[in-house]
């Protein structure tokens, strides 16, 4: 089973896929969403982590990501935990070293100080930043910029989210990710992004790997012409 299918079905029975009438960051109101939140086990959060060294490793392959990148960021909150599971991940699967660090919502006046737990970004570092899910892009802007101001000396490579929501950008002519990475100068890449998810529901695919009394975590055939309804409207192509 390839490890995008294997992932769009560890969305669905972890409960982290859910479908209904939501209220997203960005003020839309959609009817699915992505709650990274709800990984909130050590096995299912080691099997998350498993799944971004998994693309990680795979665009360093293809040079997406340089071979000379060396840390891992993720901005507080829910970057915390998705950053030290895909460092661990990373060395147990692939034998690759990465630091990590996240940021503190304010500098710490005492003890160690600063703003930065982990390995502090610095000069020589090529960081790659891990985040939960692409909706408008505004939390990864914060965090490129958190970066820069305080981690000059340190370059941002790229970054890799779970999910790519494939919506429109502030600029409707182009997709969110395609602006992003227009404005910050870096690739955003996810594990997979919402296209394939439904590809995958339609196919019949992932009805076939469950057994019987776990086909509840599976949505309706309403919910999913929902969610190609939604995405009809307010996305672009590419």
């Amino acid at each position: 089973m390839h490890y995008k299918t294997k992932f769009i079905r560890f969305l669905l029975e972890s409960g982290a896929m859910i479908f209904g009438d939501f209220t997203l960051k960005s003020g839309r109101r959609s009817p699915y969403m992505i709650d990274i939140g709800r990984l909130d086990s050590g096995v299912t959060l080691s099997r998350m982590g498993c799944y971004y060294a998994r693309a990680i490793y795979e665009k360093m392959e293809v040079g997406v990501i340089p071979m000379e990148t060396n840390l891992l960021f993720g901005s507080a909150y829910k970057g915390i935990p998705l950053v030290t599971a895909s460092s661990i991940a990373l060395s147990a699967a692939f034998d690759l070293d990465f630091g990590w660090a996240f940021n503190r919502k304010e500098a710490k006046d005492h003890g160690e100080g600063g703003l930065f737990v982990g390995k502090k970004p610095g000069s020589g570092d090529r960081v790659l930043i891990v985040d939960d899910v692409m909706t408008a892009g505004t939390a990864l802007r914060d965090t490129a910029s958190l970066l820069r101001e305080y981690a000059p000396d340190a370059k941002i490579v790229g970054s890799v989210i779970a999910v790519d929501r494939k919506e429109r950008g502030r600029d409707s002519r182009i997709s969110a990710v395609a602006e992003a990475e227009f404005e910050l100068g870096f690739p955003i890449f996810s594990i997979v992004d919402i296209d394939e998810i439904v590809e995958s529901l339609k196919s019949g695919e992932l009805e076939r790997l469950y057994e019987s009394e776990t086909k509840a975590a599976l949505p309706t055939v309403e919910q999913i012409a929902a969610v190609e309804n939604y995405l009809a409207e307010l996305r672009v192509a590419g």
